[in-house]
């Protein structure tokens, strides 16, 4: 069995007592929001769900993410929702980081437990529920899916992180290594959302500088990563985000590994003007 024990934020609010300085960061090239920010005054809700709440650390907006929303998902006990997605053309990826919930997916149902993956397809008929005696949480990613004229939209599905194949990246000797749950060569998926490991010591050995936008939730451990220019310190709950050619690297510094799970964009021709421009 791979790793089940997850960081999830359980909120709560400092004392008077605690200096304001954190990794907080906000630039034109990326953003670090670290797990301490997350704190009971900066949840959100949503209609239709019961006895939840959510930090939202992902939405599309001028100057920050794109191409998809994230939210970190809280449920207590008894509580979630029947009508959980109001957009038709909103796909998604649920994952679940601590307790257990249940899904009734286009009418099977399934129990989700840490390292719990679903697909949501655009138009997916589903509901969510936490059946168990303690709170659940999961991320859950959405993205408008772009469809592709004569390309079917890609199927549901659930799964777990034991079952997904895990790449071993050349020349690392298993120090990196990414664990996928749909086939890169698959066209029907307009985005991934992946698992990322590295053990003690291991790097990204030169900084990426690419299209794919990037949305990086620390699962656990802690490393040192590059950031445009900056290295910055993260460690398990933090998350980051990367826009479009952000040139990154990291370096895994911590006494075991770190791992986080990875959301790109993928698959598709790039539009050939802004949004809110004439075309």
């Amino acid at each position: 069995m791979s790793q089940t024990t997850y960081y999830a934020p359980h909120g709560g609010h400092p004392d008077q007592k605690q200096l304001l300085t954190d990794r907080a960061m906000f630039t034109e090239a990326y953003a670090v929001i670290p797990k301490g920010v997350m704190r009971d005054i900066v949840t959100s809700h949503l209609p239709f769900w019961d006895k939840m709440r959510m930090w939202v650390i992902a939405r599309p907006l001028t100057g920050f993410a794109e191409t998809f929303s994230q939210y970190i998902v809280e449920v207590a006990p008894e509580g979630g929702s029947e009508r959980p997605e109001l957009d038709p053309n909103a796909e998604a990826v649920l994952f679940v980081v601590e307790g257990q919930i249940d899904i009734t997916l286009e009418g099977q149902h399934h129990t989700l437990a840490p390292g719990g993956y679903a697909f949501l397809a655009p138009g997916a008929e589903w509901s969510l529920r936490n059946s168990s005696k303690a709170n659940v949480t999961f991320h859950w990613l959405r993205k408008h899916y772009q469809k592709v004229e004569g390309l079917p939209a890609p199927e549901s599905f659930v799964t777990h992180r034991d079952n997904a194949t895990v790449i071993e990246m050349p020349g690392t000797d298993g120090a990196w290594k990414t664990t996928r749950f749909v086939d890169m060569a698959d066209m029907r998926h307009d985005m991934h959302v992946n698992i990322v490991t590295f053990q003690p010591g291991g790097v990204i050995p030169f900084a990426e500088t690419h299209v794919m936008e990037h949305g990086l939730y620390v699962l656990e451990g802690k490393a040192v990563y590059r950031l445009n220019q900056d290295w910055v310190e993260v460690e398990a709950g933090d998350f980051m985000w990367l826009r479009a050619f952000c040139p990154q690297a990291c370096y895994s510094g911590g006494p075991g590994p770190f791992s986080y799970l990875l959301y790109k964009d993928v698959n598709r021709h790039m539009p050939l003007t802004l949004t809110g421009q004439p075309r």
